[in-house]
């Protein structure tokens, strides 16, 4: 709520979704000192993945399942479209996946990475759930510094990628959507979404197609050993 009550120069630099992280961090850290339980107590507390003991992290996610559902109706809407333009959408969503990978892995090893943490953030741009199912492909991950990155991209995305695009000129609802779910995943979607709902069944799409290919081309020997030899 503070976060959208923000003016609009200042959420361009810092997106409401980036207030709600830090707001709820900071209240983790306050409350854990002040009670002197500790920051790992109090998230422990908030999300406790015990349904007899749910915390209001576990009561939150319990909307997740309905938010996901929700998508299916903005798809359908535009299904005419989406069919019209499957070509395009599936290949740009398999050259978008491919091309994160192996950047990732390029920089990695460029800027001299330890290879484990290299290899450890190769999916940041897929939704975490899938994201630690592929690092585990990978031995030596560290699946803790995956979510992390995953987490960090996201909200780089959702802060960034409007603006972004709006400098680059890309109008197009399709190029949007993709391009900004492909990148910065369910935060990036969200971002997006809520200013521009008529990119969202596209943001859907490569929200999820983006995972799923990831997670089958990392699946495939050759293109999992042709990582590894570019993280060296």
């Amino acid at each position: 709520m503070v976060g959208s009550g923000l003016p609009s120069a200042v959420k361009k630099v810092l997106h409401p979704i980036i207030c709600c992280a830090l707001s709820a961090d900071l209240a983790a850290v306050a409350f854990g000192y002040i009670s002197q339980s500790g920051v790992d107590a109090v998230l422990g507390d908030y999300l406790t993945k015990v349904s007899s003991n749910p915390g209001a992290g576990d009561v939150l996610m319990g909307f997740l399942g309905s938010v996901i559902l929700s998508f299916a109706f903005s798809m359908f809407k535009q299904r005419k479209l989406v069919k019209r333009h499957a070509a395009e959408i599936f290949i740009s969503i398999i050259l978008s996946s491919l091309f994160s990978l192996y950047s990732t892995a390029l920089v990695g090893r460029l800027v001299g990475l330890e290879p484990s943490l290299t290899v450890s953030i190769l999916p940041r741009c897929i939704t975490v759930a899938l994201a630690l199912s592929i690092v585990s492909l990978f031995e030596g991950a560290n699946s803790s510094l995956t979510a992390a990155a995953v987490v960090v991209t996201g909200l780089i995305g959702a802060n960034f990628v409007q603006a972004t695009l709006d400098k680059l000129r890309f109008r197009d609802p399709i190029a949007r959507g993709i391009a900004t779910a492909s990148s910065a995943h369910g935060l990036g979607t969200a971002a997006l979404s809520a200013k521009e709902p008529e990119a969202l069944p596209f943001c859907a799409i490569a929200y999820g197609l983006t995972g799923i290919f990831g997670s089958l081309f990392c699946s495939v020997p050759v293109i999992r050993q042709s990582l590894l030899a570019i993280v060296g």
